[in-house]
């Protein structure tokens, strides 16, 4: 399979696959519902097989893209170039709140490049509060973990703080064959939606990633040993939490619960 498509070479350091199955990009464009009077922001356009319909339906579209060949491409389209505002830098570096205007929340969407999906997403969480939604295709198993709930056995950190953060909505099942090359895994469209009040308030947001890494860098360790560094067995009992579960049956608000615990205790 050929890793060149429309005259562009897929880069395999910048995670490039390229979307170009015509029905699954209007199922995307369908479920983003992008309006003119919005803060459209594309992470990834790549050769712009969601740019394209997405400027169809809009006056002005931000676009991140950290390829110079593809950004000079996009700047220079013929069609579109004129609605684009491309912003040529790494999406994990870039400071989102830059593009948010009172009143209008960021609408972030795009085809993320699986190596770094899951640092992209937590950057993305820090500027939560400035975004009305999030639309992302991602690899199947990433948005599994996204939407897992205690028990499972995709269940995680990763669970947690999007949990923490947003609303988590599966909405579509991406084939390989979609993209050029296609990848070795399936995909799938996610979107996120962050809450306006959250539902269980931390004290320490930092803090509560800190203690969904240590339950679960150990996961097969019960809380009495995988979290003893940071909280006593008998600690955990008085906060209703029993020392011999595991990570993984813990909800989002015990992990809250046992954050602002640890909290207020330094």
């Amino acid at each position: 399979m050929s890793k060149k498509h429309l005259g562009h070479t897929a880069r395999k350091r910048f995670g490039q696959n390229f979307l170009h199955d015509q029905y699954i990009i209007d199922q995307i464009v369908s479920a983003i519902n992008p309006l003119s009077e919005q803060t459209l922001v594309e992470i990834g356009p790549g050769l712009g097989a969601i740019t394209e319909p997405v400027c169809e339906l809009v006056d002005k579209l931000n676009v991140v893209e950290l390829d110079r060949d593809l950004a000079k491409r996009l700047r220079s389209h013929p069609f579109i170039g004129s609605k684009l505002n491309v912003i040529e830098t790494d999406a994990l570096k870039f400071d989102f709140s830059t593009l948010f205007e009172e009143g209008k929340p960021l609408r972030v969407f795009g085809n993320l490049p699986y190596n770094i999906s899951t640092p992209l997403m937590f950057h993305l969480f820090s500027f939560a509060g400035k975004v009305q939604d999030m639309h992302f295709m991602l690899q199947k198993e990433v948005v599994n973990r996204l939407a897992a709930s205690p028990g499972n056995k995709n269940y995680g950190r990763l669970s947690i703080m999007a949990q923490y953060y947003c609303t988590v909505v599966p909405v579509l099942h991406v084939p390989p064959g979609a993209f050029n090359p296609p990848p070795k895994v399936d995909s799938a469209v996610v979107r996120l939606i962050p809450h306006t009040n959250k539902p269980h308030p931390v004290k320490d947001e930092a803090l509560l990633n800190q203690i969904c890494a240590a339950a679960f860098n150990q996961r097969r360790k019960t809380l009495r040993n995988s979290l003893k560094n940071e909280i006593t067995e008998n600690e955990l009992v008085a906060l209703g939490i029993k020392p011999d579960l595991r990570a993984e049956n813990l909800s989002l608000q015990d992990y809250v619960t046992i954050t602002n615990f640890i909290s207020e205790k330094e």
